[in-house]
């Protein structure tokens, strides 16, 4: 009997700390490699771009935070005109969870060709969401 509790307590230590344990890695979705050749990126949400005036603040700071780190690391090229941009970058700030969806910028189907979401993926100053999109677009140019 005394083997019996032995075994359940230490199944329910090993439990625990299996799911206690954070993630050390995350798997970033693969961007298609249609994308290969994009050069130029326009930021956008998906209730309009950052001048519009009924743009939620949380979706403006999304806009702006992507902006700013997409000149930082200097592989793509910010445009300022949908009509420019080879791919489309669409965030959505809430404090629930941010979204950042890849689009292309020749096509009108409305389908996203990659989106990852997360919490406070896309705050000022950090934007994790943005690390991802930067970690598989570098796997599309190898």
């Amino acid at each position: 009997m005394r083997r019996f509790a032995f075994l359940a307590i230490l199944l329910a230590l090993f439990s625990t700390i299996a799911f206690a344990a954070p993630k050390v890695s995350k798997d970033v979705p693969p961007l298609t490699k249609t994308l290969r050749n994009a050069r130029f990126v326009y930021v956008t949400s998906y209730d309009g771009d950052e001048f519009n005036p009924n743009l939620l603040p949380e979706d403006r700071d999304a806009i702006t935070s992507v902006q700013d780190a997409i000149q930082k690391w200097k592989k793509l090229i910010l445009v300022y005109k949908p009509d420019d941009a080879d791919i489309i970058l669409r965030v959505q700030g809430r404090p629930s969870e941010d979204v950042l969806a890849v689009y292309d910028a020749h096509q009108d189907s409305g389908q996203y060709l990659w989106r990852v979401m997360g919490r406070s993926g896309l705050q000022r100053g950090e934007t994790p969401l943005l690390t991802e999109f930067e970690q598989a677009f570098e796997k599309t140019q190898k």
